[in-house]
Order: structure tokens, then sequence, then C-alpha cells
């Protein structure tokens, strides 16, 4: 008997694997069209994304029943039902199908792309394949929050100058179109030559309110084309080159990388990874394209059988320190406690430049403020004393 219906899955395997765990043979699978947003839990479920809090949680718990000795069904089910996170929850249940259905843990995280990045299947790959997943699981979990206490210090450096610098320009458009054209009524008025400050704010203001429909429709295109353009591979590669040459954030974006490599190389190492899929993840993971780049070059010349500290002294950004312990490592056959020795002191670098970066920004900012703030007292004030002077 032939039967016809329609059933949720995140893909057209999924969706094959679904059915042949119901005990039906697929013969056609299509993807199917919507005709709106669904229900409120599909849409809840849409709008609803993983934070990295959600997965250290879900990974620690997993580790903790797979040590546990649960089986992998009975654990994923458990999951379903205790995860908080309701796109971590509809994933859990369908690995749990999909493992039903034959499929390897592998690839029931495999089937969830956007969710679990390539480290992350990488490493439960290399923890299903050695017999070691909870110790695995283990180094995953410190990974993961390394990784996010990393990017927190970096965000919250660069919080507080983004705030003002945003609170900067939105204050200066308000004074001079708001403002400035007040002043001017009565300065205009009283027929006074008006001095340099406060001829540049009239002729911005004028500008502004000129062409500020054609400002508006330029600034749109240019965004919209960056945007495009940054969304190419030769975008990604030229602006994170850009960053990098940065005073001040390009060494803090640079210190951050090898931390990562360090961390993540080291761990891989001590699962078993060869240095070969190491770098082949690392080029993945470490965030940055152009440091990417340099990673397949390392690669290209490890497949020629060269080690890893011969070609790292050809490559661009790895400090001298990482190139010669890494070295020593290699020879004496201890890399992967080498590499967590690289990553804890470029810990400290991050965290000493993080507080650097504050540091020099914030009187940067001050002067940027001051500056405004002094060009708009001279605009209006140096009139105004004029119109003093008149008066006597």
């Amino acid at each position: 008997t032939t039967v016809n219906g329609t059933i949720d899955a995140d893909s057209k395997i999924a969706a094959t694997d679904k059915l042949a765990a119901l005990g039906y043979i697929p013969v056609k699978v299509s993807i199917g069209s919507s005709t709106g947003f669904g229900s409120l839990e599909e849409l809840n479920e849409r709008l609803t994304t993983v934070t990295a809090p959600d997965l250290i949680l879900f990974t620690k718990q997993f580790r903790t029943m797979l040590k546990s000795g649960i089986p992998i069904i009975n654990l994923l089910e458990t999951l379903e039902q205790q995860t908080e996170n309701i796109k971590l929850k509809k994933i859990a249940g369908a690995m749990a199908i999909d493992i039903q259905g034959g499929a390897s843990l592998y690839d029931a995280f495999g089937n969830h792309p956007q969710t679990f990045s390539t480290l992350y299947r990488s490493m439960i790959q290399a923890g299903e394949t050695s017999g070691m997943l909870p110790e695995v699981l283990n180094r995953l979990t410190y990974i993961l929050v390394h990784e996010h206490k990393v990017k927190t210090e970096v965000r919250s450096a660069l919080q507080y100058p983004i705030i003002v610098i945003v609170f900067l320009v939105v204050a200066f458009l308000v004074i001079l179109t708001f403002v400035i054209p007040k002043f001017m009524v009565v300065f205009t008025a009283a027929g006074i030559t008006l001095p340099l400050p406060t001829r540049m704010c009239v002729g911005l203001y004028t500008f502004l309110h000129t062409n500020w429909l054609l400002l508006l429709v330029v600034s749109a295109g240019l965004l919209l084309a960056l945007r495009a353009y940054l969304k190419t591979e030769e975008g990604v590669l030229r602006r994170d080159k850009l960053l990098l040459k940065l005073p001040v954030i390009g060494p803090l974006l640079v210190k951050t990388a090898m931390s990562r490599f360090a961390s993540i190389f080291s761990i891989l190492q001590a699962s078993g990874v060869t240095v070969l899929e190491a770098i082949t993840i690392l080029s993945g993971t470490i965030g940055n394209a152009a440091i990417a780049w340099e990673f397949d070059r390392i690669r290209v010349r490890l497949e020629e059988g060269r080690g890893i500290a011969e070609p790292l002294k050809q490559a661009r950004f790895f400090p001298p320190m990482v190139i010669n312990m890494v070295a020593i490592g290699e020879e004496s056959g201890e890399l992967d406690a080498m590499l967590q020795e690289i990553s804890d002191h470029y810990d400290y670098e991050v965290e000493y430049a993080t507080k650097r970066l504050s540091e020099a920004l914030g009187p940067f900012l001050v002067v940027c403020l001051a500056a405004v703030v002094g060009f708009f007292a001279l605009a209006i004030f140096l009139p105004m004393w004029d119109l003093t002077k008149l008066g006597h």
C-alpha cells in the first residue's frame, strides 16, 4: 500500500531516516511548500537561537549521562525532555530518530551543521572512532567555555567605545539639524559676519538638508554592496587582512587566534586526531580568513611529508615563540602539552591586550568628544560674543 503525507525534518536525508525508523520504505521524498508561518510553536522555534551557554550546557549534560552509562537513544530522549532551548530540544529528538534508523552519532550531529560547528562534529567523530567519547566531550566542553570567555572579554572591551561613538554621532546630527538652524535665525537677523566654525556648520546643515534623500539612497546602496561583497570569499579575506593590520586591534586579533589555535590543536592531538586532520579542522574554525588561508598552505606542506614546525616558519601571523615551542613539542613528542602551554600564555596575553584596548580607546574618545563639543561651542558662542559687542 502506498501512503502519501508530510513529515517534519531538517533535510531530505533526515526525512528518509525518520520514515525508515517508522517502518516505511520511502519511494519519493520532496521538499514541501509553506503557506505561512505555521503554528506558534514553529514560529517560536525559527526565532530561537542556540547561544554558546545553551550549547555548553547541552554538551555537559550529554557527557554526564554518557559517562553514567545511559544508552545513546535514552540519553537523547532525556535531553529532548529536559533541554529548555526549543531548537536544541527538537534537534535532540531528531537525533534520537536518526540513531534508531541506524545512523552513527557523528552522522546524527552532522544533520544539524548550523547548530554544531565543524570543530564540534569533528570532535564527536574522533571520540566515536577512538572509543573515548566521554573524555573527548570533556575536552570539547573546555573549548566551548574557553571560546565563550575570550569572545565575551573582547566584546565587553569594545562595548563602551561603540556606545560612545554612536551617541557622539547622534549628538552631532541632532545639534547640526535642530540647534544650529534656530541660532542662525538670530544671527542672520542681526546681520553680523559669521566666523569660520559657524559658516562650516551652516554649510554642513545646508548640504544635509538639501541632499538628505540622495545621501540616504547612496549610503544604503553602498552598505548593500559592501554587505554583498563581504559575503564573497575575496571580500572576507580582504576584510580580515585589513583588521589584522589595524593598530591595537590587529595584535589583539592575532593573539586571540593563537590562543584558539593552540587550545584546539592541543585537544585534537590528545584526542587522537592526526596533525593533517587537525590543521583541516583549524582552517575552518580559526575565525579569521587570512589566518585560515595560511593553514591551507600549511596543510599542503604537511601533505608533502614535512613536520608542523617547518611550515609554521614560512606562514605569516605566527609569532616566533609559537613556532619555537611547537618545534620543541614536536621533537620531544609532547606537542599537546606544549600547545597547552602556548594556549595558557596567550589567554593571559588576550586578557592583558583587551584591558589595554579599553585604556587606549578611553582617552581617544574623550578627545573626540571634546573636539565635537568645542566645535559647536565655537560655532554658537563666537557669533553671540559679536552680538553682545553690538549691544554695547
